[in-house]
């Protein structure tokens, strides 16, 4: 089984997006036993809080629930219970680092890393573009699906 944790700042937008945007399309692929997903935040911020509202908009109007999701915090053994941990952009890396104590294994990615065009997944919270986070969430997705299953992982 391929756990992976997917990490952003609150656990309220890019990353849950990240999760049920995963989930979906190993289902959709019938590879859902196949993977163990789930996502966390770097702060304690939102802790327990569900997924804002706009990212729920944004799931749902791709048929895609997240009921009973809420924030929860990256813990220091999350690097040894996961084989990926994919951060939204550099300050989660950064913090991810910190927390996890480092990432020797090489675990720690930016989800942006597994498509064309490296970088930050656009940060809703601040510029209230769902419709760009939605397309670097899924984009990154894909490509992490893709090199799992091309490389024979799944």
């Amino acid at each position: 089984m391929i756990k992976i944790l997917f990490v952003c700042h609150g656990n309220i937008c890019r990353s849950p997006m990240a999760e049920f945007v995963m989930k979906h399309m190993t289902a959709e692929a019938r590879l859902e036993s196949q993977f163990h997903i789930e996502s966390a935040a770097t702060s304690r911020e939102e802790l327990g809080n569900p997924v804002y509202p706009p990212a729920r908009k944004k799931l749902s109007e791709h048929g895609i629930d997240c009921t009973g999701k809420t924030a929860r915090q990256l813990r220091s053994r999350d690097y040894h219970d996961y084989d990926l941990l994919i951060g939204m952009d550099h300050a989660n890396l950064h913090n991810m680092h910190r927390i996890c104590g480092g990432d020797p294994d090489g675990k720690i990615h930016l989800l942006l890393d597994y498509t064309s065009r490296p970088g930050d997944v656009a940060d809703p919270w601040y510029t209230g573009d769902f419709d760009a986070t939605w397309r670097d969430v899924a984009e990154g997705c894909q490509g992490i699906l893709d090199q799992l299953t091309n490389a024979g992982s799944c």
